[in-house]
């Protein structure tokens, strides 16, 4: 597979790599991009490997809860321009009461929204706005006590970032340090017991290449990778990580002190997992101003 400049350019900003060995490590991987990053990991040449990358779509998170009942719905549009118009706000409020009835983004597009479906909705508003919009996902969670936090609103209960977080036990007051947590730190899972298996796996495979490019005999490779493996999952696990509120306590920790068992949450932040094209500012205000 041809090596491109834009390939390799993508692999600095994600990892911090050098050009060179940014473009050996694709030209090693055949071009994948994720096999290219665990490869300079291994060789100890990445910085850190971004692999979320950049938000690479626009529009709004919203959270609303309803007694033991809370959801998060994230509606894109093309640019931050729409984000914050008044009438896209409004529209994705509605939305985001609607998810309160159903059970999936499915049943979300066909709920009904004051006569119309929330997909007819979203079709008109194209319309009006002049820019291509969808209802991208919803998710939700129960619990005794269930609390939500948006991060720099852009209006009330919305914005990049929301997050839902369900205790049994405990108060809506821990509850939202939690969320505040969440927000700050986004652990991968809840628990290592819910961590997919397979990044549990490719991490694994990686701190062993990492250590065996030491030149440590196997026996000590294996303490070592236990001990580094340990680390991994306190680092992405929500009940392993250091609260921020008190970094003193795990958030295990701090949940038994404040008689509480967290038993799910929702971290959503607008553009997750999408690729869109980069464009200069001027440029996307040229493209807003021709509609």
């Amino acid at each position: 597979m041809a090596i491109t400049a834009a390939m390799v350019k993508e692999l600095r900003e994600m990892t911090g790599a050098g050009m060179m060995d940014a473009k050996k490590a694709l030209t090693e991987t055949n071009g994948d991009a994720d096999a290219a990053i665990d490869w300079l990991r291994t060789k100890g040449l990445a910085k850190a490997a971004k692999k979320s990358g950049r938000t690479a779509a626009e529009g709004l998170v919203a959270v609303k809860v309803d007694g033991g009942k809370g959801v998060a719905v994230e509606v894109n549009s093309e640019t931050d321009f729409v984000g914050k118009n008044a009438d896209f706000q409004a529209m994705v409020s509605s939305i985001a009461g609607a998810a309160l009835t159903v059970s999936d983004v499915d049943a979300l597009k066909t709920a009904d929204l004051g006569g119309k479906t929330v997909e007819e909705t979203v079709t008109a508003a194209v319309a009006t706005i002049g820019e291509n919009m969808s209802v991208r996902r919803m998710a939700s969670v129960e619990g005794d006590v269930v609390t939500s936090y948006v991060h720099n609103p852009a209006t009330d209960g919305m914005g990049k970032i929301g997050v839902l977080v369900a205790l049994k036990g405990g108060d809506e007051g821990f509850a939202k340090q939690v969320a505040m947590h969440i927000a700050a730190a986004n652990p991968q899972s809840l628990s290592e017991a819910d961590l997919d298996a397979a990044v549990v796996e490719k991490e694994r495979n990686v701190q062993i290449e990492i250590a065996r490019e030491s030149g440590k005999p196997e026996q000590v490779i294996e303490k070592m990778i236990v001990g580094r493996m340990k680390k991994f999952l306190a680092e992405v696990t929500l009940l392993g990580q250091n609260f921020v509120i008190n970094p003193d306590l795990t958030v295990a920790a701090a949940a038994k002190e404040a008689g509480a068992e967290i038993v799910a949450y929702v971290r959503m932040e607008v553009g997750e997992g999408i690729e869109k094209k980069e464009e200069d500012f001027a440029a996307e205000v040229a493209k807003v101003a021709q509609g």
